[in-house]
This record gives structure tokens, sequence and C-alpha cells, in this order.
């Protein structure tokens, strides 16, 4: 046998490091790579085949419910940025601006799209004429740009792909029950593709997205008990209507403006999955997700009758699972710790005694759980175990944030809470924005959301004013 070229690297101890351990698995999981330019990184092939996988789910639920894709250009004119005034004050620090082209300098600067809200609305003021026509459900897969001054794989780039969904409506009330549809998809899929417990809500008005009434969120903490705010759903009203002059002839033969939602997910996910998921040997996926499903790992592959059988395995699960064969010359040792820094949920073992026994190895990723099965019942064990390591990921990431996350009611408390530890705060606000703001100054804590199910709990007065409060919030340090 060849000579091991060399044994999977180690990683930062979460414990230690978690932002060192958290680069550590986005670099040698193969994730991604940096590129030459700052916040502009390359997704190497797993971390693409990743994302291929939360699109192709993401993808299909928004069909379902009446999307269809469409492709926007990726730059702005100035002039057209400038019509909705407060879009334009919330993203114009993280601009990036196109000047030239060629060697001759624009007569308008470009905007490199941060979102395009402006530029859906340019082509609805084109085609829209009628109700008719509506509702329209677009939705486009893309990368934007914002000029982020701190840069971190996943979390926070210069450039980052997403999902920006854009839709308009005949009536107020049709867009805010679509807004809350996409919000229940993207929870649904954190919590049972990605297995992520996250909390529903809305953002107060100084968190909100610029230019909408309404922003939801969905908000995940992490295994640090962080939060991360993993997808969002906006409810613009009609205002965007009006400053791009997008109207059409209603059911009484007048002018009406429709009402717009906008709402998207981006690679962040990603993020979301490594640091909720993963632990001290790399990451930990989803089966739902994962690129690579199950790996087979030949033991002693050298004698007779191994990699044949090896290869017949994968052909036969193949049809069912995304399965990968590690036929390489490198150890099985080295080839355990790479699929486990991988995060494959299973691995499959097999060699000669295996073979003569008519049984492999399963072994699970989150627990190294190793069950002995004859090789005629694979079919039926192999979901069973992948089942068990989804509920065993989920409980575990629910434990956590139920076990950081309190119900305080004084800011005596919230202080002393939010110094000795990371986690999710409960408690009543006025619902002034002065409160909001002297928790973040006192406490170093952002609203995170309004949740669902809990504005009915409000029977008692605002940590930091001592006025009645108006609702309950979930504060948090967030990435």
């Amino acid at each position: 046998m060849a000579k091991d070229k060399k044994f999977v690297s180690e990683i930062t101890a979460r414990d230690v490091d978690f932002a060192q351990w958290f680069t550590d698995v986005c670099v040698k999981a193969e994730l991604i790579d940096y590129s030459s330019i700052k916040g502009f990184t390359i997704m190497r092939p797993y971390g693409q085949a990743l994302w291929e996988n939360i699109q192709k789910i993401m993808d299909a639920r928004f069909k379902s419910v009446g999307v269809e894709n469409v492709a926007m250009p990726m730059l702005i004119p100035e002039s057209l940025l400038q019509k909705e005034k407060d879009h334009v004050v919330g993203f114009a620090p993280e601009v990036a601006w196109v000047t030239h082209g060629g060697s001759e300098k624009l007569e308008e600067r470009l905007c490199v799209r941060p979102t395009s809200e402006t530029l859906f609305c340019d082509h609805w003021a084109h085609i829209l004429q009628t109700y008719r026509q509506l509702p329209m459900k677009y939705n486009q897969w893309c990368s934007v740009v914002r000029w982020e001054k701190t840069t971190r794989p996943f979390l926070r780039g210069r450039e980052f792909f997403w999902q920006e969904g854009h839709t308009i409506h005949e009536t107020a009330e049709e867009a805010k029950d679509f807004t809350l549809k996409i919000l229940d998809i993207y929870a649904d899929f954190a919590e049972n593709s990605l297995m992520m417990p996250v909390i529903k809500g809305r953002k107060t008005e100084s968190e909100k997205f610029a230019g909408a009434e309404a922003t939801y969120t969905i908000e995940a903490m992490m295994h640090d008990g962080k939060a991360l705010q993993s997808g969002t759903s906006h409810y613009f009203g009609d205002g965007f209507a009006h400053a791009y002059d997008v109207n059409f002839a209603d059911r009484n033969n007048g002018i009406s403006f429709p009402h717009q939602t906008s709402w998207g997910v981006s690679t962040r996910i990603i993020g979301a999955l490594i640091m909720s998921h993963g632990d001290d040997s790399g990451l930990v996926v989803p089966p739902a997700v994962a690129p690579i499903q199950l790996v087979i790992v030949p033991v002693a592959q050298h004698k007779e009758g191994v990699l044949e059988k090896a290869n017949e395995l994968k052909e036969r699960l193949s049809a069912n699972w995304r399965v990968k064969l590690d036929d390489s010359d490198n150890s099985p040792g080295w080839k355990f710790n790479q699929y486990e820094m991988k995060g494959v949920p299973l691995r499959l073992e097999i060699g000669p005694k295996d073979i003569e026994n008519g049984q492999c190895v399963l072994v699970r990723r989150d627990n190294r759980e190793k069950t002995f099965v004859p090789l005629d019942q694979l079919e039926t064990v192999i979901p069973q175990l992948l089942k068990d390591l989804e509920q065993a990921i989920y409980a575990k990431a629910k434990a956590n944030m139920e076990a950081r996350t309190e119900q305080l009611s004084t800011m005596e408390e919230i202080i002393a809470s939010s110094q000795a530890k990371d986690g999710f705060i409960s408690s009543l606000w006025c619902g002034d924005a002065e409160c909001e703001e002297a928790m973040k100054e006192q406490a170093g804590l952002s609203s995170r959301c309004m949740p669902f199910g809990q504005q009915d709990d409000v029977d008692g007065v605002c940590p930091v004013c001592g006025k009645p409060a108006k609702h309950r919030v979930i504060w948090g340090k967030a990435y």
C-alpha cells in the first residue's frame, strides 16, 4: 500500500477559540478557499454541492406556492436606486459602484446589486397593466455584493449567494399572508431539513429591512449561544410601487398600486449549519442536504474481492442515496478522519472478514456509534440510522437553545446574564427605540425578534424604563 500522503489536519477546539474553529472547518472541510480579494471566497465543489442541495429543496418549496424563477441584471443605475429613499439610505454604506466601462468614464454610476427590489419594480412598471396579471411571484438565485468592513466565510462576505424572492399582489391582505407563508417555508426547511431549531417572529422597527413596513425572521442559536438571523421575509406595502410607478387597472376600472413582498435566504445558512451541529472533528451535515450521505471505506482493499464488493455496494446503494466509494490508496484511518471532517452522516466499512460473514459496519457521524448490519438488510437499516441521526442532532441543538435561554425582568438581571454567558434573553419591552438602544449600550444585546405566540404575555413593565410593556422580545448577541 502506498504511504499516506498526509493525515487530516487537526482543527482548533470549539471551546478554545470558536471563531478559529469555524474558520478551520470552512477551509479544512473543503467548503471554501480564499480568493485574492478580501471578502470574496471561492466555493469549492463540496461547499457548492451543499448549497445546490439547499437550493433544490427550497426551490421546490417555492414553486409549490406558485413562485417562478427569473434572472435580473447585476447592475443598477444610480438614478433607479435613488427612487426609494429609505432603501438607498439603508444600503448606501455597503454599495459597490462601477464608474468606468473599459477606459471610458460612465455618464451615470452603476451599483453592483446589494439586493434587487429596484430592478424588480422597474420591470413591473413596464409589464404590469391589469389586476388579471396578479399576483406575480418571482424569485432569483444569484450573488449580491455588499462592501462589508469585517468579513468571515458564509457569515459576512462582500459577495454572497442567495435567493431573493419578490412578489406583487392585488391586496394588502394577500401580500401579508404570502409574507408569512414564506416565513413558514423557511422555518420548516430549517427545522426539518437542516435539523436546526429556530424562533419565528417580527423584527422591531429599528431592525427591519430598509423600506419595509414589516420584517419577519427566523432566528437560530449557534453552539456558542450567539444568534444567527437565518432567513427574513418582508412586507413592503405599496411604498415601492408608488416610488417606481408600478400600477394596474383594478376591478373597478380605476388605477391601483400593488402590494409587495421580498424574502431571502443566503449561504449564511451554511454558516448556521456549521455552528449548530459541528464538533471538534469538523462538520456534522444533516442527511437532507449532505453532498455525500454515505461513504464506503474498504478495509484491506488490496485483498481479493474487497474492492469488487465495495463497488457492488456503491452501485446498489446509489439508487437511494448519495454515495461515495473512496478507493484511494490513503489508509482507512486517514479516510475515517477525512469524512468525519466533511460531516458525512454515515460511513460503511467493509473488509475481508465482513464479506466472509455477509455483513458490514455502519458508523454514524454524530456519535460514532457502530452497527453491524447484514448486507441484505442495508436498505432497511440505513434509513433508520439517518433518521436517528437527524433526531439526535436536532435534539442536541434544541437542548442548547433551551439551556441558554432565560426569561428575565430587570436590567440588573439582564446585564449580569449577558456578561456571564451568551444566549437568548426573553424580556418585556415598552416599544420605544430609546430603550432598545439602551439595551445595546448597557447589556450589549440587540433585539432578535418579537416572537410569535408570546405576545399575549406582556403583563409587566419594560426593564429599561419601567413603563408598561407592549411586547415580549428575544435579545441576544448576534453574528
